[in-house]
């Protein structure tokens, strides 16, 4: 089930269990996994994209051997907050997945996500082809993190 409102989602997630975030590129999806206590978002993977039925297994596949509760995907606003195509694709994906997978999902705004994602890898003085094979999952954890960030301010009120 879709839940557009971050505090809704909160409400419909079981205590003790981690978050998904992702990434949606158009060649790959960056998967970050949160810590049970939903504080710690962690880059784990990046799922190469091929068909919508072979990207969708691959990440349930994750769901199940991690006991994630909910799923945050990334929303990609324009700067002015509008929605264009790679929203709608987004939103799209969101309505086909949730046919699959019975967790609450919701949208986390990653405008500039990929661009702190790429300052951090430049920070950390990574080689740009291995910053090209981790962007995309380091992207997801910043993410997953700023909904991390959102929930817990939500829990304390």
């Amino acid at each position: 089930m879709i839940l557009e409102d971050i505090g809704t989602f909160s409400k419909a997630l079981p205590r003790g269990r981690a978050l998904i975030g992702l990434d949606l590129g158009t060649k790959t999806i960056g998967v970050a996994i949160s810590d049970n206590r939903l504080s710690i978002a962690t880059p784990v993977s990046t799922v190469k994209r091929r068909k919508f039925g072979v990207d969708a297994q691959a990440l349930l596949d994750i769901i199940e051997a991690r006991n994630i509760s909910g799923v945050v995907l990334g929303l990609p606003r324009n700067m002015d907050g509008s929605e264009g195509p790679r929203a709608q694709a987004t939103r799209a994906f969101a309505r086909n997945f949730e046919r699959l997978c019975p967790l609450p999902l919701t949208y986390w705004d990653e405008r500039l996500s990929t661009v702190a994602a790429e300052r951090a890898l430049l920070e950390a003085d990574i080689s740009r082809a291995h910053r090209a094979e981790v962007i995309d999952h380091v992207a997801a954890g910043y993410i997953l993190q700023g909904a991390l960030d959102r929930l817990e301010n939500i829990r304390n009120g």
